[in-house]
Formats: C-alpha cells, sequence, structure tokens
C-alpha cells in the first residue's frame, strides 16, 4: 500500500510541474511580446495599448482578495483550473478585440489570470506537501517555470518570424492552447484530502491584516521583488547606454540568469534548508545589493564589447542573490501562512510582486534618467533595508516557518495570534 500512495504521489507531482512548465511556457511567449501583441492583434496605438495594459493590471489588483477568499473555499487545485481556462479564454478572444472597451475587457481577464495563477498554484502546493518536502516542491516548481519561461521566449522568438498579423494570430491560438492545456493537467491532479475546512469565523482578511509579522514579511518582498523586476526592465537600458555594450549582447545577461536559475534552483533550495530561510533570504538580498553595486561601478572598469565577460560575471553574482533569496522567501510566504486561510495569506502576499511589477517602470523610469548612481544606490538601499526587516521578522514568525525542520502542524492559526 505505501508503494502505491508513494507512486500516486509521485504522478501528481509530475503532472503538478508539468503543468507549471506548460503554462510557464506561455508566459514566456506572452511577456516578451506583449506590446507588439497586442497592437498588432487589435490595430491600437502603442500608447493606448500601454495605457489599457497598465489600466487592467491596476484593475485586476482589485479581484485578488476575491482570488484568496476562493481559493480557502474550494482550494488550489480547483481555482488554478479555472485560473488557467481564464487565462486560455482572454488569448482566445484577444483577435476578436476590435475596439477599445472590448480590448480593455480582455486585458482585463488576462491580467486577473496573470495575477491569480501564482497564489493559487501555492495554495496548491501547500495542499500537497508539508514542511521540507513542500520546499522541494516550490523549487521544483520555480526551475522548471525558469525553463518553461526561456522555452517560451525561444517560441516567440519563431513565432515573430511569421509574417505580419498572421503571426501574432498564431501566437493567440498558441496561448489559448497552451493554457487550457495546462488547465487540463491540473484537472488530472487527484482532488486533495483531509485539507483545512473553509473557515467558519469572520475573521477571514481580518487575522491576516492583525498578522503583524506576515505583513512585514510581504513589505520586506515588495522591496526586494524590484531587484527582479530591474533585471528585465532597467539593465538593458542600462548595459547599452552606460556600458557600451551591444543590443544583441545584452540580452545574453537574461539567457544567463534563467539559465542558472532553471539548472541551480532545486540545489540552491536543498542548501537554503540547512539554516533558517529569515536568513539565507535576507543574505539574497545582501548579495543582490553586491551586484548592484558592481554594475555602478562598470562603467568606469570596462566598456564596448570587451565588457562582456565582466558584465556576465556580476550577471551570476546577482543570479547568486536571486538563488539564495527566491527559494527561503517564497517557503516563508507559503508556510507562514495558516492553512485554513492559505489562500487569504498568499493572495496579500502576492500584492508585494504585483504592485511592484505596476510601480516599477516608473521608478525604475525615474531613476534611469537620474543618472546611474540614483538608480543602484536606491536599488541597493531597497535591498538592504528588505534583509533587514526579514531579519527583524525571525522572532515573531512561526518556528516551522523559519526554521525547516521545527515540523509544521496541520493548523497554525493559532501562532499568528
Amino acid at each position: 500500500m505505501r508503494s502505491t500512495s508513494a507512486e500516486a504521489d509521485a504522478r501528481t507531482r509530475r503532472r503538478l510541474i508539468t503543468a507549471s512548465l506548460v503554462g510557464a511556457t506561455g508566459d514566456g511567449i506572452y511577456v516578451p511580446l506583449t506590446m507588439l501583441f497586442v497592437h498588432s492583434l487589435t490595430g491600437l496605438s502603442l500608447t493606448s495599448v500601454g495605457a489599457g495594459l497598465t489600466v487592467a493590471g491596476l484593475c485586476a489588483l482589485a479581484f485578488m482578495p476575491a482570488v484568496g477568499i476562493l481559493i480557502d473555499r474550494y482550494g488550489g487545485r480547483r481555482v488554478l483550473i479555472g485560473v488557467l481556462a481564464l487565462r486560455a479564454t482572454g488569448f482566445a478572444a484577444y483577435p476578436f478585440a476590435g475596439s477599445y472597451p472590448a480590448f480593455l475587457a480582455v486585458a482585463l481577464v488576462v491580467a486577473v489570470g496573470m495575477w491569480a495563477s501564482s497564489p493559487s498554484q501555492q495554495a496548491l502546493i501547500g495542499d500537497l506537501a508539508q514542511g521540507a518536502e513542500r520546499d522541494r516542491l516550490l523549487a521544483w516548481d520555480r526551475s522548471l517555470r525558469n525553463a518553461g519561461m526561456g522555452g517560451g521566449s525561444l517560441a516567440a522568438a519563431g513565432l515573430l518570424a511569421v509574417n505580419g498579423t498572421t503571426g501574432f494570430l498564431a501566437t493567440a491560438e498558441v496561448l489559448a492552447v497552451v493554457f487550457a492545456a495546462a488547465a487540463v493537467l491540473v484537472v488530472r491532479i487527484p482532488r486533495v484530502r483531509g485539507r483545512a475546512e473553509p473557515p467558519q469565523t469572520r475573521e477571514g482578511y481580518r487575522q491576516v491584516l492583525a498578522d503583524r509579522p506576515y505583513l512585514l514579511l510581504t513589505s520586506a518582498n515588495f522591496l526586494i521583488a524590484f531587484g527582479y523586476t530591474t533585471q528585465a526592465m532597467a539593465l538593458p537600458v542600462f548595459l547599452t547606454r552606460e556600458v557600451a555594450l551591444p543590443d544583441a549582447l545584452a540580452g545574453a545577461v537574461f539567457a544567463v540568469n534563467t539559465a542558472l536559475v532553471a539548472l541551480l534552483g532545486v540545489p540552491a533550495t536543498r542548501l537554503t534548508l540547512r539554516g533558517r530561510r529569515t536568513r539565507a533570504a535576507a543574505l539574497g538580498a545582501v548579495v543582490f545589493a553586491l551586484s548592484f553595486a558592481a554594475f555602478a561601478v562598470l562603467p568606469r572598469l570596462v566598456s564596448g564589447p570587451d565588457a562582456l565577460g565582466a558584465v556576465l560575471a556580476v550577471a551570476v553574482l546577482y543570479t547568486a542573490g536571486e538563488l539564495l533569496h527566491s527559494a527561503p522567501a517564497q517557503g516563508l510566504s507559503v508556510q507562514a501562512a495558516p492553512d485554513h486561510l492559505r489562500g487569504r495569506y498568499l493572495s496579500v502576499y502576492q500584492l508585494s510582486w504585483s504592485v511592484c511589477r505596476t510601480l516599477a517602470p516608473l521608478l525604475l523610469g525615474f531613476l534611469l534618467d537620474a543618472g546611474q548612481w540614483p538608480l543602484w544606490t536606491v536599488l541597493a538601499t531597497l535591498m538592504l533595508t528588505g534583509a533587514a526587516i526579514l531579519l527583524h521578522t525571525e522572532r515573531s514568525l512561526p518556528a516551522h516557518a523559519v526554521t525547516p525542520m521545527a515540523g509544521s502542524p496541520r493548523n497554525t492559526a493559532s501562532a499568528h495570534r
């Protein structure tokens, strides 16, 4: 019986991470092409598309509290199936969004699906595994998502080779199929038995908002999240403008980062599980800050194509910060959430990413115009402040959330009172 149960658990985990890989491939296709994709399919100006996507993203944040409630009531599995189906529907509808209101409606559907994917996926993982095993499953999910993003980016390049609107129509169809396939894979995951019952009291978000340690954890992640967004939004501009790196080589940093995270994510998680999650995550933030200091001095040391080696060396340091921070930080967010309110907790935590990604273009654009020293000084300060907050919360977070070997009680509501 134990062998049969272990095989069933292994199949469940394979289906989960395969669904994650498929969904990440869709993200890898869509994210690099977003502006061109929508512009080509709708015929709207790039300014209108940018404004509409920003409005849709902001409005989607208002749905996150409802997502948390749905996860707590129906479980991460059902909500994730619905979210993936929603994303498939949104991409299938994009070719028919001929007017601006129709575009806004479809963009809102896609944005809600995108923001809701992470908390529902992590809630499902929280239902399927406990303790260190939960961390390992999160690590596999994260590594394969990076691999999927990289593969999706390559697929996006192939789709761009198809001339004109035809290529983008094909992209919309591919994205709809990809997310529908991911939903089918999650459907095949057996319903989780023995998960905590939905809360019968009115505590809900009141408990989340009263949980000061968890809110501090979320605040720390909000600050450190700017380190992640910098790579895609600010670093290419900095490398081409300040370091005089050719445009074609600026993308090498992203490629190196994606490959290393995909390859080393699981081993790095095993390493961070040996200590306290708060300290490992804080160390990752400090390494982020060191990499930003290194980027700041690069223009004084090297420039042009010859600078690629130095740039890649700093990119490896940056990636080390991501590997050290991401696994324990994600583990903290899931482990510190009581089982019966995990959906609400993770939805609040997801706001740290969503709000950061919404504000990052404005902040990073301003800092880039202000010069390289303000850019890297502000970013390093954000990283160090986030690290300090993580260390400050160590004593007030539940013991099992901080130390992987401290156990993992089924319901930790009392630990947050």
